[in-house]
């Protein structure tokens, strides 16, 4: 992908109130990827697949599913390799990251749900002649999001520091199956823990039962992490690699980005902060005094929101 991505920085955060969140001896370091292009690491995986088009199929355009942050990289990889992407969005998609995709050049149509999303996204494939970029599903998107993984570990190596486990939110499983296939491989010792909300939990459904579930519907602030189902491909990558799925609740995910923005100074949208509440709290007795490595996967989120979920009552 060259230079149409960035490698984001990763930095060994010290702080006293990160201290009780997670643990005195417990050292958090934190891969800033919501300060990639777009505002998160959707990139990656667009452009894995999109760059692997023939020049014929690149230039009838893309279509995909998004509540938000996939549309805005699908817009933006598309205006950069020269096409145009026709996103299908919920009509409960957050206007700030509609208007994202907008600025990108990004085509939209609103449904109902993200569920009659794919159905919608299917038709255009099949009546404009576009390539569906899935949102997290198979190979390409999987290679994509790894390198979140692989920079992760030579970045923390290169400051000679080394990690215990690494933390990394779920949606649909492309970034943690990614992630932690690219980890495992480098480091096989270190664990890999993928964390999702409670009101969207298609991921540790699956887990439990050993095949790809759903849920019926989305029911938490981190709707970027919202994904209606799991997907074969994507699920086998997250149960050959990941050691453990763990659940969050939305107020503990409200927590972590107030400590975000209080110990790092960062403005994190939900999804962004659910690796470090699973730290704070499910996982805070396994991993206390271990070196942890948190991905902080996004930031597009609109002041106001941000406001509302920061700040108490």
């Amino acid at each position: 992908m060259g230079d149409l991505v960035i490698t984001t920085p990763v930095r060994l955060v010290i702080d006293e109130a990160l201290g009780a969140a997670v643990g005195e001896s417990t050292r958090v370091w934190l891969k800033e990827e919501l300060f990639q292009l777009t505002g998160s690491f959707k990139p990656r995986g667009a452009l894995s697949v999109m760059l692997d088009l023939d020049a014929a199929s690149l230039g009838r355009g893309v279509t995909g599913v998004s509540a938000g942050n996939h549309a805005i990289s699908l817009a933006y990889s598309a205006r950069i390799l020269g096409t145009t992407a026709k996103v299908v969005m919920p009509e409960t998609a957050n206007p700030f990251r509609v208007k994202l995709c907008k600025d990108f050049g990004g085509l939209i149509e609103f449904v109902g749900n993200v569920h009659e999303a794919f159905d919608r996204a299917d038709e255009i494939a099949a009546a404009e002649g576009r390539s569906f970029v899935h949102p997290f599903e198979g190979p390409k998107t999987a290679l994509g999001t790894a390198s979140v993984g692989l920079e992760f570990v030579e970045q923390v190596r290169a400051a000679g520091g080394s990690l215990d486990a690494v933390i990394v939110a779920v949606g649909g499983g492309g970034l943690s199956g990614g992630v932690a296939c690219a980890v495992k491989q480098m480091v096989p010792t270190t664990c890999v823990y993928a964390v999702e909300p409670e009101g969207a939990d298609s991921m540790s459904r699956s887990f439990r039962t050993g095949s790809p579930e759903a849920i019926d519907a989305v029911r938490t602030i981190a709707d970027s992490l919202g994904a209606p189902r799991c997907e074969p491909y994507s699920f086998e990558l997250n149960r050959r690699f990941v050691d453990e799925v763990v659940l969050v609740t939305d107020e503990q995910i409200r927590e972590a980005m107030r400590v975000l923005f209080h110990s790092a100074k960062l403005v994190s949208e939900p999804a962004g902060a659910a690796a470090l509440a699973a730290l704070m709290y499910p996982l805070r007795g396994k991993l206390d005094g271990m070196s942890v490595g948190i991905v902080v996967c996004g930031a597009n989120i609109d002041p106001e929101s941000f406001a509302r979920y920061i700040l108490p009552g």
